[in-house]
């Protein structure tokens, strides 16, 4: 399985809903996996399983951010940028909307 893959999977092992990845024509990265949580700590246990296969296969963290308040959690791999809301902020945010 590609990186990409194996995070999209993490994501949906943990029952995270509404997954959505966007390609991007950007330097940010090339590619984008959002999605919903259902409260801030379901947010750090999808993170905490993306970090968990990151590191089982050797895939690079750059950073994270968001982590201890839960309401968006912006995880780093590089080419790839995890974005884990809760429902209310991924509403409010939309940045499907932006970067679509």
């Amino acid at each position: 399985m590609t990186e990409l893959e194996l995070v999209q999977k993490a994501i949906d092992d943990k029952i995270g809903k509404d997954i959505v990845t966007l390609k991007l024509d950007s330097a940010v990265a090339d590619y984008f996996v959002i999605a919903t949580a259902n409260a801030p700590n379901h947010a750090q246990s999808i993170i905490d399983e993306v970090e968990k296969v990151c590191d089982e296969n050797g895939f690079e963290i750059l950073g994270k951010e968001g982590y201890s308040e839960g309401n968006w959690i912006l995880l780093d791999l590089n080419d790839i940028i995890v974005h884990v809301f809760t429902e209310e902020a991924r509403s409010f945010y939309d940045i499907e909307r932006l970067w679509n």
